[in-house]
């Protein structure tokens, strides 16, 4: 049943009187308790934040000598008292309320600085169990909910980067109800990111797939210009996972980096990081979250340059990704075309020079690559509701490769093969990639129909060896992988009338037999993985 309203004008500013500082995060809660200080306001802490205020020299009163009760299990129970939560929800102006703060001897709170224990950033460190359910908080999301609820006469801050518009705000003497108001919906914001956090460790800790309750939260890191689109409007937030990539990057330099750079920089990224970088240097360009190049070689330099080669025309502009430092060679190699973003782990002091010489060239560090094994979600939206799934961190070297033609491949075929199979797992379905030599010979993309894609690929290799003025296009004598099983013969004989001579599917076709029969009357290699990677 709803609680009916007391119907009482919210005032527009209120004076504050007193003041409940209790923190995890102490940045600037010494500056922000002496300017609350200097305005006259009683100061009311608890715990570490009380000592910290008080060896700082500022008078202020421990929170146990309003509830005349001490803080007791480890400062688990604290602040959990009428004296502080009626000190937070009385309605100022409401006669019974009044009258139970006198009777109780309940004093007003007019302001509530709070943040929470650090549960994310314990969680991100991977903190063992009883360590993250320590660092769960109880006391601070009910103070920090109590005085948003109220937030016509009480003003919460629970962000320090909210601490100078607080000052701001006092210089007038008192805070606005528009003040209150915003502070208030960023309160609840930031406890429902918090209890989201704290729900998908549960479901992660004790494997539930499929929580009753699905949440994603995440925390503002930029407001961008707009969406996809001019009329879009976007934002990009951040969940606090610990993994190396656009999220967690250090921008050197560049402009701010677009909704579109940073969903295709996160797709440029991730596909990188399938190619471990003790096994050789790899570069991956991406264009519209769809590869249009990639390859493997003894340099970075090389294999920037053999990764452009598959598609140049496309790579105008894109987006290149390096699973090794960027060195000043192959930076000036890559400057050489007009390129939007570079992604790297690291890159030394000469390449740092020469990508300075192109102010508007994004160059994000990310300190790492992401492990693409490492279990984890992703979510979109659709109408009503969310679609949420295990990312997909199947890697081709760990599945159990089934020859099912009459001709086993050659080992260089398998390495073909399996670099192949890595890069469709990244490109949008229908996906079909040639490679040759670790190197990508064609890619075709996002069709309807798997043989249009495998024409596409075709064609767009044929391209690019005349642009390289080749006698014939890379797919001779390559290596083509499907993303998922070949329905039919006729996407195979378009590979092979490519010059395919080696093809990696998932294989679970009704008409398996008869692909099969068609490579084996081609003598053409083909094994199944048993593992599909529609990506949509």
């Amino acid at each position: 049943m709803a609680v009916a309203s007391k119907k009482i004008p919210a005032p527009d500013r209120v004076q504050i009187k007193t003041a409940l500082l209790s923190v995890s995060d102490k940045t600037g809660i010494v500056e922000l308790a002496a300017a609350l200080a200097k305005e006259g306001i009683r100061l009311l802490s608890t715990g570490g934040t009380h000592k910290t205020l008080a060896d700082a020299g500022l008078t202020v009163t421990d929170v146990s000598e309003i509830t005349g009760f001490p803080e007791i299990m480890d400062g688990r129970v604290k602040t959990l008292h009428p004296n502080v939560h009626g000190g937070l929800l009385a309605i100022r102006d409401d006669a019974e309320h009044v009258e139970a703060m006198k009777t109780h001897g309940i004093g007003a709170i007019d302001l509530a600085i709070i943040n929470l224990y650090p549960f994310e950033e314990v969680r991100a460190k991977g903190g063992d169990y009883p360590t993250t359910v320590e660092n769960i908080d109880i006391g601070g999301p009910a103070m920090i909910r109590a005085a948003a609820k109220n937030h016509a006469y009480v003003t919460i801050v629970t962000d320090p980067a909210d601490y100078s518009a607080l000052i701001g705000e006092l210089a007038t003497g008192a805070t606005s109800y528009a003040f209150r108001q915003r502070q208030a919906a960023k309160a609840y914001a930031r406890t429902a990111a918090y209890d989201t956090a704290i729900s998908n460790w549960f479901a992660e800790a004790l494997d539930i797939g499929t929580p009753a309750y699905r949440t994603i939260g995440g925390v503002l890191k930029e407001e961008m210009r707009y969406g996809e689109n001019p009329h879009q409007k976007a934002a990009f937030y951040v969940t606090g996972e610990n993994r190396p990539g656009v999220a967690t990057a250090t921008l050197l330099q560049g402009k701010q980096l677009s909704y579109n750079n940073i969903n295709d920089t996160d797709a440029a990224f991730e596909l990188v990081a399938e190619f471990l970088p003790q096994n050789g240097p790899a570069c991956a360009i991406i264009k519209h979250a769809n590869p249009c190049g990639v390859a493997t070689a003894p340099t970075l330099k090389e294999a920037y340059k053999r990764a452009l080669a598959c598609d140049p025309v496309s790579a105008f502009g894109g987006i290149i990704a390096l699973n090794s430092t960027l060195d000043g060679e192959t930076a000036e190699e890559i400057v050489k075309l007009f390129t939007e973003v570079i992604i790297a782990p690291d890159a030394d002091e000469a390449a740092r020079a020469v990508i300075a010489s192109k102010p508007n060239l994004r160059l994000l560090i990310t300190g790492g690559l992401p492990d693409p094994r490492t279990p984890g979600l992703s979510a979109k939206t659709v109408s009503g509701g969310l679609l949420v799934q295990s990312r997909d961190n199947g890697m081709v070297e760990d599945l159990d490769l089934k020859v099912v033609t009459k001709r086993a491949p050659t080992a260089q075929e398998l390495e073909d093969m399996k670099f192949a199979f890595k890069v469709a797992k990244h490109v949008k379905s229908n996906a079909v990639v040639y490679a040759k030599d670790g190197q990508s010979a064609g890619i075709g993309a996002g069709q309807m129909s798997r043989v249009d894609s495998a024409r596409i690929a075709a064609l767009k290799a044929e391209e690019a060896a005349k642009a390289m003025g080749l006698a014939e296009p890379l797919t001779r004598g390559s290596a083509v992988a499907s993303e998922a099983f070949l329905p039919f013969a006729d996407g195979l004989l378009s590979a092979i009338a490519a010059g395919a001579t080696a093809v990696i599917q998932p294989g679970g076709s009704m008409r398996d037999a008869e692909v099969i029969a068609a490579a084996d009357e081609a003598g053409v290699a083909m094994v199944f993985t048993g593992m599909r990677h529609f990506r949509h």
